[in-house]
Formats: C-alpha cells, structure tokens, sequence
C-alpha cells in the first residue's frame, strides 16, 4: 500500500513540474515556438522553387491553369495507366486471385 501511495505521489508531482512552466509564462506568437515555420501573411502565397516532377502534376497544373478541358485530363490520364499497365503488369500470387479460396 505504501508503495502504491509513493508511485501515485510521485507521478502527481512528476505531472506538476513538467507543467509548471507553462502557466508562468505568457503566451507567445506561432512565431517564437523552436521548431516552427514563420507564420506568413494572409494572401501571400509561397512559389514553388520548381515544376512539377510526375506527369501526372504536370497535367494537373494544366488543367488548373485552363490549358487543357477535363476531358483532356481524364484521357490523359486513361492513356498514362494503361501506359503503366503495360509495363508493370499487377501479378497476383496463385493463394491471392479472386475466389480462390471460396
């Protein structure tokens, strides 16, 4: 019993001391925390350093700016999966194959 009351104590103030110097001190901006990034104002957009790696943020990029219809879009991206699918076919395994193990 006595050492259930010592572990109980001793977490309570384990508990207080780690929390001690939070209420103490006033609350900073987003800015001072160690670790964060800068907080930028509204309505400052950050540029991309480069374009887009894959085709597929290429013809997104597209498709958002207006260069291409949706429908340009979705045939694009129809042609790049079967593209894909030739080569590198999905193989299943015997034990994975639909119903095989109905």
């Amino acid at each position: 019993m006595m050492v259930l009351f010592v572990a109980v104590v001793g977490l309570l103030l384990a508990a207080v001391l780690a929390l001690w110097p939070l209420s103490s001190e006033k609350p900073r901006s987003p800015q001072r925390f160690r670790g964060s990034a800068p907080v930028k104002p509204p309505g400052s957009h950050a540029e991309p350093s480069a374009g887009p790696a894959t085709l597929e943020g290429i013809l997104a990029g597209q498709l958002l700016s207006g260069e291409i219809s949706q429908r340009q879009y979705l045939r694009a991206l129809e042609n790049l999966a079967a593209r894909d699918e030739q080569r590198h076919p999905l193989i299943l395994r015997w034990d994975d194959r639909p119903g095989a193990w109905s």
